[in-house]
């Protein structure tokens, strides 16, 4: 008797934060399964540089982003173009991760062509529509659409039981997100790829400067809220001589504009391109402390002892909030002054932070997932 054949199994990812949280899911998944990947490219700019980093050979580019394309037209390309390279493709499965618009729009597709949805980090919630938007929503219907859903914490699960799916199709896995920044930790270690930094960088980390690292980006702060986190980032530098804030800037126009505006002649501001993933995960572990929006950061600025405030209102990862390694601090100018400042003067809150286990994963989240796909698959 022949061998059976593997599962096949179509990942499909379309901005730099999946396709980091996917690589090593990718890479674990082709040692039991035939693995295709699809990228929508809903960040071209971003994502491109990820794909490098990893290695990942995208099967099918569809090259989908329109430079000012709403949210409706993001999700309209990608259904119309995911759908047929599924037809063709005739996988087992296909694999999403987390919250975007290319998560839920491949999700419905492959549920219209009746192939079943692995959803990775599943479970995630505010239970706000509004927060993270339109993140929470993306979510909730992928979990409608997936047939087994990879859960990052026992917190992601027991939303996802509350929400009546079936315990015999979540797994509690850990996050794929801290596979990945270890892969990067262990490159940047063994001196295997040089990781630049810009020049302007450098020579705070030289002169002796504690450097906050920021990133904000959410759709949710865009107008009022954005121009206050700028207005706090512009008070911190001001009132802290020995603090340069680096803030690489998301390349949307509606983040550009504002901290463009309000940052550009701040003394102790450097304002930069967004970095590549490899030299932004050397900027972490060299800043003080990073201030975020970003949900990836959320989870990685743990593993890496760096405490981390969090400029939204509410967070669907309220582990590092519970664990004590991150806090919300919301868009309040003088909320995130007062954090910020305590924790660079206070070194007791700050090692109070710095110091706490990391609740989002061991590093070992994709060969778990990988496993569990050729199992199903194959019974």
């Amino acid at each position: 008797m022949g061998r059976a054949p593997r599962p096949r199994a179509l990942i499909v990812f379309g901005t730099r934060p999946e396709a980091i949280k996917l690589a090593p899911v990718v890479r674990a998944a082709s040692e039991v399964m035939d693995v295709r990947t699809c990228a929508t490219a809903q960040h071209r700019e971003m994502l491109d540089q990820v794909t490098r980093l990893f290695g990942i050979v995208t099967d099918h580019d569809l090259d989908l982003m329109r430079k000012g394309e709403d949210l409706t037209g993001i999700t309209t390309a990608i259904l119309g173009a995911v759908g047929p390279v599924i037809a063709r493709e005739a996988p087992d499965v296909v694999v999403v991760q987390g919250d975007t618009t290319t998560t839920f729009a491949a999700a419905l597709s492959a549920f219209y062509l009746g192939v079943p949805v692995a959803h990775v980090e599943a479970g995630l919630r505010t239970r706000d529509k509004a927060h993270p938007f339109p993140e929470e929503i993306n979510r909730r219907l992928t979990t409608q659409l997936a047939e087994w859903h990879f859960a990052p914490t026992l917190l992601a699960r027991d939303n996802l039981l509350a929400e009546g799916v079936g315990s015999d199709r979540i797994h509690v896995v850990g996050n794929t997100g801290i596979d990945a920044l270890f892969d990067v930790v262990a490159k940047l270690d063994g001196g295997s790829v040089p990781a630049p930094l810009p020049a302007g960088v450098e020579d705070a980390f030289r002169s002796g400067q504690r450097v906050v690292l920021v990133t904000g980006h959410r759709r949710e702060s865009f107008g009022l809220p954005f121009r206050r986190i700028c207005e706090a980032l512009r008070r911190i530098a001001e009132r802290n001589e020995d603090v340069t804030v680096v803030y690489p800037i998301h390349l949307n126009p509606n983040v550009q504009q504002p901290v463009r505006e309000i940052l550009s002649s701040a003394s102790r501001v450097i304002l930069t391109e967004p970095l590549e993933y490899l030299p932004f995960v050397a900027l972490m572990r060299s800043a003080e402390l990073i201030l975020t929006d970003s949900g990836g950061i959320q989870e990685e600025a743990p593993s890496l002892g760096k405490p981390v405030l969090v400029l939204r209102e509410k967070t669907e990862r309220p582990e590092g909030v519970l664990a004590g390694v991150s806090k919300l601090v919301g868009t309040d100018v003088d909320r995130i002054v007062e954090e910020t400042e305590t924790l660079l003067r206070d070194r007791a809150a700050y090692g109070a932070m710095a110091h706490r286990e990391n609740p989002y994963g061991d590093g070992h989240a994709a060969p778990r997932i990988a496993g569990i796909l050729a199992r199903v698959l194959a019974s």
